[in-house]
């Protein structure tokens, strides 16, 4: 190949020459001289790099200093950044389940930004407990005698498994021997826990005599595991919480609930299908009790672990407390949206997961409506677009088998039942993610759909729509 004159290079600026220009000046403000200097030397060798291999390209100080803030302004970007979670999962795990509340959202802001009594007694003047933020208010909603708090509720089951049963036996229904999200599986939390795993019945029936024959003298407690992520359905049989409370308390032994996305509201009052609440749990006898803060709760990730005031007494006193433990944004948040439980009647209103899952059809269907003029202008040429009835989910392994009604924008490409389809398809839906605002929809029955139960600003979606870019 013949090489490229010399003056090719020569069209090149130095980096210190670059970086004297007035453009360069507003770089350096903003991201820092070392971060300019390194972008720039790596921009001007890969334009070095182009030219050796031939590439004819019309070199401008201009241009430089554009392409340097593109690439500035990428690298620096957030990693994580908001999306529109048009799926139809409202609990969506990997877009980040819960949202929070306005006033969470507050007092997360407000301790971040200084000094606070996290682990001080503003009374005394002495060392405080930062469960005392949250204790108080969870007991209150629950029920509980006592309350702790850590960092997911796979943490909680770990931590209460290590303080109770290490070293013990513990029985659980082999049809409740769940995997959650991430590969994290029942059985392998109680082993890393230090306990050993008695599985008794069948997959799909077990009885309270099996329970009875596991109970031995290295059983360290009964645990119930909420299968929340998938049901068993035909000829099956499994013991209510009270006789496994009773049979318990019997064998002095603890009866532990792990609910996984508990709820503290109950969700037919909404005209939800029921999920279990540690409310009922407790009633039903049992000693501790774990479910989710980020899940059907509303708040941030968390696991909270309420019950007897001895046991907890026990598990908070576990060394391991100290590794799973909550910061203070955590449980800013928490507490915030713990005090919105203290007003039920305007609770869907004010906390944004129930208020997603409680929200209307028509109200749905008429923002559907609304959208749609807008999206049919920009996608005329390219997609057939319609509104449509779909079906939402709850999501985060909350009432698998249960869908809700919602209503949607379905994208149809012009080349249906042509070669090519499903390609558009994917394209239309990596169009999307690609906006400022990446928007989250899904695929199915050979459309792109835009459920839009979760969409909470309409106008910062419709004005995003003119930046797609729908080329082939």
């Amino acid at each position: 190949m013949q090489k490229k004159p010399q003056s090719e290079f020569a069209k090149l600026p130095s980096v210190d020459r670059l970086l004297s220009s007035d453009g360069a000046t507003v770089l350096v403000e903003e991201y820092g001289h070392t971060a300019v200097v390194k972008a720039t030397r790596g921009l001007l060798e890969e334009i070095r790099s182009l030219i050796r291999d031939g590439a004819s390209l019309q070199i401008s100080t201009a241009g430089l200093l554009a392409d340097l803030a593109s690439q500035l302004s990428r690298v620096n970007a957030p990693s994580l950044r908001p999306v529109f979670n048009l799926t139809g999962t409202v609990l969506h795990t990997n877009l980040g389940r819960a949202f929070l509340p306005e006033e969470a959202i507050a007092d997360v802001v407000s301790v971040a930004r200084g000094a606070s009594n996290l682990e001080y007694d503003l009374a005394t003047g002495k060392r405080g407990d930062r469960d005392s933020h949250l204790e108080e208010l969870v007991c209150e909603i629950t029920g509980a005698e006592a309350a702790t708090v850590v960092n997911n509720n796979a943490a909680a089951v770990m931590l209460v498994l290590n303080t109770l049963a290490i070293g013990k036996e513990v029985p659980v229904s082999r049809g409740e021997l769940v995997e959650i999200g991430g590969s994290f599986r029942i059985p392998d939390i109680m082993a890393r826990s230090g306990c050993r795993l008695i599985e008794v019945g069948t997959t799909n029936r077990t009885h309270l005599k099996d329970f009875a024959s596991a109970i031995g003298p290295d059983s360290a407690m009964i645990m119930k595991v909420h299968t929340s992520n998938y049901i068993i359905q035909g000829f099956t049989k499994d013991v209510p919480e009270v006789d496994l409370a009773d049979l318990c308390h019997t064998h002095d032994l603890p009866f532990v609930n792990d609910l996984g996305s508990g709820t503290l509201a109950n969700l037919e009052n909404y005209g939800l299908p029921h999920e279990p609440t540690p409310m009922d749990a407790l009633k039903d006898g049992a000693d501790i009790v774990t479910f989710s803060g980020d899940k059907l709760l509303g708040g941030p990730q968390a696991g909270l672990i309420v019950g007897r005031r001895d046991l907890i007494a026990q598990i908070k006193s576990n060394p391991m407390k100290r590794a799973l433990r909550c910061d203070k944004m955590t449980i800013a948040a928490l507490s915030a949206v713990l005090r919105l439980y203290r007003d039920p009647a305007r609770l869907s209103e004010r906390l944004p997961v129930l208020k997603a899952l409680a929200r209307s059809v028509q109200e749905i269907q008429s923002a559907a409506e609304r959208l749609l003029p807008a999206l049919d202008q920009v996608m005329r040429d390219h997609a057939t677009i319609s509104a449509t009835a779909c079906e939402s989910e709850i999501g985060s392994g909350a009432l698998p088998t249960r869908t809700i009604s919602s209503y949607g924008i379905a994208i149809q490409p012009n080349t249906k039942g042509k070669s090519g389809h499903g390609t558009r398809l994917n394209k239309f839906s990596e169009a999307f993610r690609h906006l400022p605002v990446p928007v989250v929809g899904r695929i199915q029955d050979d459309t792109f759909i835009l459920d839009l139960r979760c969409l909470n600003d309409e106008a910062a979606f419709t004005a995003q729509l003119d930046k797609l870019d729908l080329t082939p």
